[in-house]
């Protein structure tokens, strides 16, 4: 199965996180009114997710994905059981969407916190934003989080390259 690629506006900002958490590549258009994400859905050639149940007629060659109002967790549980990421989990920024890259401590010298860069964990850096990652005490807390709204463990990054082309 191909990567789903999705679109949707900043009332879905808080599923859009998470996908992104798990790998999926989801473009956020904050502020957006239904018809400009779904012309980018279009545009992009991205699945628009979307709590409205209207469609306007002009945009019916668009996939889009209608979810539950207030209920982020079962729309979050709907698409990963459905879709497949483009990535590994944490493999993309939370905050812009765009891929990480591995980098690096000597690149994140006053950047990260020293200690961060003394335990020597694997350090990632964001091209869009200019955001770092690192494995810390929120991403075993994330990692469990996701496990048991998901009722299974996350695929490692190992597992996932081994799925994506290279």
């Amino acid at each position: 199965m191909a990567p789903t690629r999705f679109i949707t506006d900043s009332s879905l900002a808080f599923l859009a996180r998470r996908l992104r958490l798990l790998g999926f590549d989801v473009a956020l258009l904050p502020g957006a009114r239904l018809e400009e994400v779904l012309e980018a859905a279009r545009r992009e050639s991205r699945v628009a997710l979307t709590t409205s149940l209207r469609h306007p007629r002009r945009y019916g060659d668009v996939v889009t994905r209608a979810l539950p109002r207030g209920d982020a967790e079962a729309a979050l549980r709907a698409i990963v059981a459905d879709s497949e990421p483009s990535g590994a989990p944490f493999s993309r920024c939370s905050v812009c969407n765009a891929p990480l890259l591995r980098r690096f401590a000597f690149e994140a010298r006053g950047e990260v916190p020293g200690s961060v860069l003394r335990a020597g964990g694997p350090l990632r850096y964001c091209p869009g934003c200019g955001k770092w990652y690192w494995t810390g005490s929120h991403v075993a807390r994330l990692t469990e989080w996701l496990e048991r709204l998901l009722e299974r463990p996350l695929p490692s990054e190992e597992s996932s390259a081994r799925r994506e082309p290279q």
